[in-house]
């Protein structure tokens, strides 16, 4: 689970168009990864130690990392901070062409000239910018979504099986957008003064709307959902989630390898509703041991709330976030008034402005938004510790993102940076767990037929 997929998720209520984010905590990684932590335990070096050693144990599977596999993880990674900046520069780039050009303005004197009613001009307004600021953007969506995951190893798809999926998330923003826009324009009409206040309340209901449909009406869009075949782990699974007062009686798998070669899973649903779901990469590419400890994690962002905790903390940052696109929207219009034709806040033609005002203001949260994530991550993944009792399995999924995330940097670069934990933490949150648990059956069992690192074969 990730706040800033919640925030970006407003994007898309102002009209940013994308597909509204899935819920999903567990990490991803390409196939290479993944064979390296599907590989037997007794493969991993282990500590030559008469007891447990947890920082030993954390390096011998740190060890099983290439110099070159990390070097490549390191460069995918970091240039995923030079994304960030892009990703923004982008979302200033489309406004500017929309505002300067006064391509919004002509949008909304479209649809006035079309109809006397204010929300279905907005509604029109809003079909409009969700096709337009989706073309501008699509050289860069192509390259970060498509051609640069093609260059690490990490989609199955060809280009007309992006463009296909592209084509279908712009359609459902067709169908989510406007309606929003027009609700949200209809309260700040409303109260042009306190629209700052009402538009975060009214954004947040879309939000857990958005929610609340995911599973069963969004993510079918792009993947096909069915039940997991039986088996003994899809057993202990249900009975994990019984255990834990998850009231889900179907594990559902769904088909991202025809896309990714990345691993994923989620529990989703609100008040009293749950699925769990995860993708056909993590069931066939992943040990048992680690297909529950990333369930564990997953199980845990639902039984401790995290939803409910992340939109209100997202709600308080978007009410402060709403002050500050008030006053800087107005003083920027008020500057450029002759050349974007904007009449003020209750007018859409402005909505690209509000758009790149909140991408700013997000951007320049993001060591924020990263933090209040990554405690939300580190508690589900001590959740998953408890629940799953597989420390070992822990470990394995934490390396298959070996390839995908930077396994060790430094603190300051963690504490800003990443909204996950660092696959060297999240190990060590592991083998530290086991250490205390070192004596239990279960673990005792384990270590017996494995030899995993810290102990001695």
């Amino acid at each position: 689970m990730n706040l800033r997929n919640f925030a970006l998720g407003l994007l898309i209520v102002l009209g940013w168009a994308g597909f509204c984010p899935r819920m999903a905590a567990a990490e991803d990684a390409p196939p290479q990864a993944i064979a390296v932590a599907s590989a037997p335990v007794a493969e991993v070096p282990s500590a030559a130690t008469a007891h447990f050693d947890a920082e030993k144990a954390t390096e011998a599977y740190m060890a099983t990392l290439s110099t070159q596999a990390r070097q490549r993880s390191d460069r995918y990674f970091e240039g995923g901070y030079w994304l960030m900046l892009w990703d923004l520069v982008v979302a200033i780039g489309v406004a500017a062409i929309l505002l300067n050009t006064r391509l919004s303005r002509r949008m909304r004197d479209f649809g006035e000239r079309l109809t006397r009613y204010k929300w279905l001009q907005v509604i029109i307004y809003g079909a409009g910018y969700v096709l337009l600021s989706t073309l501008l953007a699509l050289p860069w969506s192509a390259y970060e979504e498509f051609f640069r995951e093609h260059q690490y190893g990490m989609s199955n798809q060809s280009f007309a099986g992006w463009l296909t999926d592209t084509c279908k998330q712009v359609a459902i923003s067709l169908v989510l957008v406007p309606p929003a826009l027009a609700v949200l324009y209809a309260v700040v009409r409303k109260s042009p003064r306190r629209w700052w206040l009402w538009g975060a309340i009214v954004s947040m209901a879309m939000l857990t709307f958005q929610i609340l449909i995911e599973p069963n009406y969004l993510e079918p869009v792009l993947n096909k959902f069915y039940p997991l075949s039986e088996s003994p782990l899809k057993e202990e699974l249900l009975s994990m989630a019984r255990a834990n007062g998850i009231p889900a009686r179907q594990i559902y798998e769904f088909d991202a390898s025809k896309q990714t070669t990345k691993i994923s899973a989620h529990v989703s649903g609100m008040w009293g509703t749950a699925q769990i779901s995860l993708n056909d990469n993590l069931v066939n590419r992943s040990s048992p041991e680690a297909v529950k400890a990333v369930l564990g994690h997953e199980m845990g962002h639902y039984v401790l709330n995290h939803v409910y905790k992340f939109l209100l903390e997202l709600g308080i940052i978007l009410v402060a976030g709403f002050v500050f696109l008030d006053w800087s929207y107005n003083a920027l219009t008020r500057r450029n008034d002759e050349t974007w034709g904007i009449r003020g806040i209750t007018d859409v033609a402005g909505l690209p402005l509000l758009v790149a005002l909140l991408s700013v203001y997000l951007f320049v949260l993001t060591p924020v938004l990263n933090t209040v994530t990554r405690i939300a991550e580190a508690e589900a993944d001590n959740y998953s510790l408890n629940a799953a009792r597989e420390p070992d399995g822990f470990a394995q999924a934490a390396l298959q993102l070996s390839q995908y995330r930077k396994m060790r940097p430094g603190p300051v670069e963690e504490a800003l940076l990443y909204d996950h934990p660092s696959g060297w933490n999240r190990i060590r949150r592991a083998m530290v767990w086991k250490a205390e648990n070192i004596e239990a059956a279960d673990i005792a069992a384990y270590d017996a037929s494995h030899h995993p690192p810290g102990t001695v074969p």
